[in-house]
């Protein structure tokens, strides 16, 4: 069973709280610390789901009308939406075939002086060629976003997927490695872009102490995590490890069984990648 005691119990004490409410309770910030920490990053924010991650993040990232943002053309519709709802326009790179993920040198001609970032998408827990991506983005002063949705688990360079650009994006969503129903996770170890982050979530209410909480200073959605779908996300947070070394079993033992199987190619681990399937 993918659920049990483990999330009731931090449902249960989610409930005793008196509230659900994120910025009032202690499990989205007892999540945030754990992801974190998880990761290795040195923030998290808590948000609704992977697609509000990467709205936020592209709102922390001061994408505005008009601007490019470079991206898989094989992915969900949750890598494009927020780039249409920013105003930005999606501008698809070519893919290696054998792993799915963007092609460094396909970015880097697909680069204009309107590119404003980059959202690498890690394709059914593959990651991209991070160190060619870094390279081309830092050569262009693009800010690169990594949408970790498909990858939570997996490893680059042995870091966490979601740590070597500026902002990664997770999801909680049912059909991920882990679940609270839907919800998703941004981390960065920027604190200026963890501020906007934050606000980019919460209608740009600033509860900061001292803060004049109710003056918005951008336009920002409500991305808000509740008190339960972190309770569940807790649990589930505990268990991914396992997850995932199970999935590389399965996956290792159907590679080799297809392995001499006429016209079925075969997916790839990008060179430095462990992948999470």
């Amino acid at each position: 069973p993918r659920y049990g005691e483990e999330e009731l119990e931090e449902l249960r004490e989610a409930l005793q709280q008196g509230t659900l409410f994120y910025a009032q309770g202690a499990k989205v910030k007892a999540l945030e610390e754990a992801f974190a920490t998880h990761v290795g990053a040195k923030h998290a924010i808590a948000c609704s789901s992977g697609t509000a991650a990467i709205h936020s993040a592209l709102i922390a990232a001061g994408v505005s009308p008009g601007d490019e943002v470079i991206t898989s053309p094989i992915t969900d519709m949750g890598s494009v939406i927020p780039i249409l709802y920013q105003g930005g326009v999606p501008v698809f790179a070519d893919l290696d075939p054998a792993t799915a993920t963007l092609e460094p040198e396909a970015v880097a001609s697909a680069m204009t002086d309107r590119t404003r970032a980059v959202l690498a998408v890690h394709l059914a827990g593959n990651a991209c060629d991070l160190d060619g991506l870094m390279a081309v983005c830092a050569e262009r002063g693009v800010m690169l976003i990594e949408d970790c949705a498909q990858a939570m688990g997996c490893t680059y360079g042995g870091r966490s997927v979601g740590v070597h650009g500026s902002i990664g994006c997770f999801s909680l969503n049912e059909f991920k490695h882990i679940s609270c129903g839907d919800g998703g996770m941004v981390v960065t170890d920027d604190e200026d872009l963890a501020v906007r982050l934050r606000l980019a979530t919460d209608k740009c209410y600033d509860r900061r102490p001292g803060a004049t909480m109710r003056n918005p200073t951008f336009l920002a959605n409500n991305y808000r995590m509740t008190e339960l779908q972190a309770a569940v996300a807790l649990a589930q947070l505990r268990k991914l490890d396992g997850i995932v070394q199970r999935r590389r079993e399965l996956c290792r033992a159907l590679t080799e069984r297809l392995a001499d199987v006429r016209g079925v190619i075969l997916p790839r681990a990008t060179d430095g990648c462990v992948p999470s399937w």
